[in-house]
């Protein structure tokens, strides 16, 4: 029986890719990519020519259940998303889960990640953490928030540049301005940096320097 693979892809470094990875889509029957533009350029850099589909947030619950037909037919499909895994803060678990429901098969192949090395080399402990990615907008946001004010573990949330400062001010206001946090962006890439402070030092500092690429706030628990 066929089998849908959920294929990781460099979150900047090109190097990331893993050796796995690169056959596993040289040998797919189809992949399915978020954005067909910028997955072209990656199978070209690595050579991989395979017919390419959209797969994405709009349009995801229409094409599901003909990709299940495709795949119980013997097409062996794999899923990867602009940058990272598959299935985190991206589209891939309705089709995963619709896969299991199924009856097929499916891999998940590891590989980078945005929310792995931020958390290693934040400094805060990383025995027991939270993965919040982006946090819900307007009413959500603040609901969502008041339910993590007492939570212990070490958090991680994705964030955008342009709520970046914003979103900052929301967690002094929940956690404290002086809770330890550090904040990652344009990780493996040239322009990678981390920064560590309270949330007060990281709001000052970001409120005086660019905010520029793809940002991940890891912040101390509740003690």
């Amino acid at each position: 029986m066929a089998t849908l693979f959920l294929v990781p892809t460099p979150i900047g470094n090109l190097d990331d890719m893993t050796q796995r990875a690169i056959k596993v889509l040289r040998e797919a029957d189809l992949i399915l990519a978020e954005d067909t533009r910028t997955s072209g350029k990656l199978l070209n850099h690595f050579g991989i020519s395979r017919p390419m589909q959209a797969y994405h947030m709009h349009n995801e619950h229409k094409v599901t259940d003909k990709l299940i037909d495709r795949m119980k037919e013997g097409e062996t499909m794999a899923l990867i998303s602009d940058a990272g895994t598959p299935g985190i803060s991206d589209p891939g678990f309705l089709l995963t889960r619709a896969c299991i429901e199924a009856g097929i098969p499916v891999q998940s192949l590891p590989g980078p990640t945005a929310l792995i090395p931020a958390l290693v080399n934040s400094g805060l402990p990383s025995e027991r953490f939270t993965f919040e990615g982006f946090l819900p907008l307007k009413k959500g946001r603040q609901t969502r928030l008041k339910e993590l004010a007492g939570e212990s573990r070490t958090m991680i949330f994705y964030e955008s540049p342009h709520k970046l400062l914003k979103t900052l001010d929301h967690f002094i206001d929940t956690f404290g301005p002086d809770r330890p946090a550090s904040i990652s962006r344009e990780l493996t890439k040239v322009y990678e940096e981390t920064v560590r402070g309270s949330l007060t030092e990281l709001r000052d500092y970001y409120s005086q320097n660019p905010l520029k690429g793809e940002f991940v706030l890891v912040v101390g628990g509740k003690k």
